[in-house]
């Protein structure tokens, strides 16, 4: 039995399969995106989607989806599923699978009357290609394959619908054929690893619906365009390979590509290796060379928070330094265009966000915890130094430091924190002035900078970050630390916020604390009694006021929603690093089984990876993109620290 493999049971209830979602990335931006039964229920699935920089910045579905039906007799029977207006879905043939696995590559097993026909699936490395190989496993007479392609050719963001724009061309090219709906875009390349019949039957498919997009209060119709249909035989035990391209492929090469590309993927037939098979796919190699981190799919860019805090569990915890060496190179170039007020030459957005300079910190921290602090001085002691003093000397145009040794942002009219969820142009959470974790992360960053400085042999300013470290300690317990035993979330001068919120838990989980043992017990034991679910920590209390903890509905209600009481596993992960830094192997049982809501995860939802968000109260579901940096670093990094307090 396959760790991710899906029996007929499951795999024709739609009401349980259209709720799991498969992606497949190339780590060149572009990706392969639907539900397990092939049935695309958003705007953002796809077969290939790809981005075309020449139009914008955006990803852009190119070939929707591709339809197989199984002809014997003359009878046909199509493999396809869409779903149409009304609860229509047609042409049903989730009905004919009878298993799915997922475990290397995905593959579903149709059986149609004496037919077993096995699909398997890859997306090229680097290659914007997707490779789909049709096996006939058995066969009693002639069969014959017909494939009929659904093109889009519009943004994820879009949708397209039935125009005389539309170009109906196309050129034969080996195998297949090449067209292009609209001028700026790439041509699409269909081609198969044997000959076939190319049949010109152009047609749209009208009112296809991606109820996805109808929870999400958003329009969820539209119509396709299909150019006409392939046709060929197919013998018992033969292979076919297709591949869907914006080049042309060299067919002849078609099956010892996909036999390449199927031997270079891992297994994922475990938790571990579902989690690093998912760390791979954020990785990001732009055509200059640059490396980035994606924050999530499908929708999501490169963002530099999130670059950050997500980078050391998506590398360092699994061995892949040289990724992170070659990110923070991109990251770096980045940081020094911003601090210098030159434009950006890499495609990092929300670098000018005030707490990103101080996770770069935390982020070169724990580089130097498996590298050792020569190399890491090496590497990133100028960089460092750069970042405190550009702070210290107050240059940040948002990151202002107080005489008291604190850290001050101006919060009320934008969003400056990773509670960044705004209406009406105007953040839902205005958090402003002193902010716990921008403070926590500085005394933590003086510490480190502390340290690095004695390394490098600049003791004067070693000497001078360690006075600045203590001033900041003090100032951060009489600032933050109140009477109820835990931290306000930010204070701006009369102005405190008293919400039991799980920022408060950086200020244990950092390396460097300005609480006391007493104190960091007394945070983590409220983050424990009012934020802890199965699914990491809530983004607000329920005995808070505005508790709002189900991720639904239109944009609005859910932007509401976003950080009112929402539960976010890489928030879990800073919590679970708290714990074993007070406990050590006290709590290694109690973490084990905290992983256990995550391990979950891995047959739901997105296959194989973690989604953005859950909602706050029981049964926790799902939400928001599909796969999400952040979540999955931070659980990575929570399973590298049990194997460490396990031996």
């Amino acid at each position: 039995m396959g760790y991710l493999r899906f029996e007929k049971a499951l795999m024709t209830n739609l009401e349980e399969s259209l709720s799991r979602e498969l992606l497949r990335t190339n780590r060149s931006g572009a990706y392969s995106c639907s539900t397990i039964v092939d049935c695309n229920t958003r705007k953002y699935h796809g077969l290939l989607v790809v981005p075309v920089p020449e139009l914008d910045d955006e990803n852009h579905v190119l070939l929707s989806s591709l339809d197989t039906t199984v002809i014997q007799h003359g009878a046909e029977f199509n493999l396809g599923l869409h779903k149409y207006n009304g609860e229509n879905f047609n042409p049903k043939g989730h009905k004919y699978i009878r298993e799915f696995d997922c475990d290397k590559v995905p593959t579903t097993l149709y059986r149609v009357g004496g037919v077993l026909l096995k699909k398997e699936v890859v997306f090229q490395h680097y290659e914007d290609r997707i490779l789909i190989r049709y096996t006939l496993v058995d066969a009693h007479s002639e069969t014959k394959l017909r494939f009929k392609p659904f093109l889009a050719f519009r943004s994820v963001r879009q949708f397209t619908h039935e125009n005389s724009v539309a170009s109906r061309d196309y050129s034969n090219v080996e195998n297949g054929i090449s067209t292009c709906m609209y001028a700026g875009y790439p041509d699409l390349y269909m081609q198969f690893s044997k000959g076939n019949t190319f049949v010109f039957q152009p047609d749209w498919y009208r009112n296809v619906e991606y109820p996805k997009e109808q929870e999400r209060g958003y329009a969820s119709n539209e119509d396709l365009y299909v150019p006409g249909y392939f046709e060929m035989d197919i013998k018992k035990g033969e292979s076919v390979v297709f591949a869907a391209s914006t080049s042309a492929s060299n067919t002849g090469e078609l099956q010892q590509l996909f036999d390449k590309e199927v031997s270079e993927r891992s297994p994922r037939d475990n938790f571990f290796h579902c989690l690093v098979n998912a760390a791979h796919q954020f990785h990001n190699r732009a055509s200059n060379d640059d490396r980035y981190i994606l924050a999530g799919y499908p929708w999501f860019k490169s963002r530099a928070r999130d670059t950050f805090i997500a980078l050391p569990g998506l590398t360092l915890s699994i061995e892949e330094q040289d990724y992170f060496e070659l990110v923070m190179k991109t990251a770096e170039r980045g940081l020094r265009e911003f601090m210098e007020g030159k434009p950006l030459s890499v495609k990092i957005y929300e670098i000018e966000q005030p707490d990103v300079l101080l996770w770069a910190v935390w982020a070169i921290q724990q580089y130097e915890k498996h590298v050792g602090s020569e190399k890491c001085f090496q590497m990133y002691g100028a960089l460092l130094k750069d970042i405190v003093y550009y702070i210290i000397d107050g240059k940040h145009p948002n990151l202002i430091l107080k005489e008291n040794g604190l850290l001050y942002s101006n919060g009320r009219e934008k969003a400056v924190t990773w509670m960044n969820s705004t209406v009406n142009g105007r953040p839902v959470v205005p958090r402003t002035g002193y902010i716990v974790e921008f403070n926590a992360l500085w005394y933590n960053a003086l510490c480190f900078c502390s340290s690095v400085a004695t390394t490098g042999g600049d003791l004067e300013a070693a000497s001078r970050l360690e006075k600045m470290s203590e001033l900041c300690m003090h100032s951060f317990v009489s600032t933050f630390f109140n009477e109820h035993g835990y931290l306000f979330d930010y204070v701006d001068g009369d102005n405190v916020d008293w919400s039991v919120r799980p920022n408060m838990i950086f200020a244990v989980a950092l390396e460097y604390s300005p609480l006391d043992k007493a104190q960091k017990k007394s945070v983590l034991d409220m983050c424990t009694r009012e934020l802890l679910t199965q699914k990491g920590l809530r983004s607000l209390s329920p005995k808070s006021g505005g508790y709002n903890p189900m991720y639904v509905g239109p944009q609005t209600q859910r932007d509401h929603a976003y950080h009112q009481g929402t539960a976010w596993p890489w928030l879990g992960g800073f919590y679970m690093e708290a714990c074993l830094r007070l406990y050590k192997r006290t709590r290694l049982s109690f973490i084990e089984r905290q992983m256990v809501g995550y391990e979950d995860e891995m047959t739901r939802h997105c296959v194989g990876t973690i989604p953005e968000l859950f909602d706050g109260n029981p049964p926790f579901n799902g939400r928001g993109a599909i796969s999400f940096a952040i979540n999955v670093a931070e659980i990575l990094r929570t399973l590298e620290f049990l194997e460490k307090y396990k031996y």
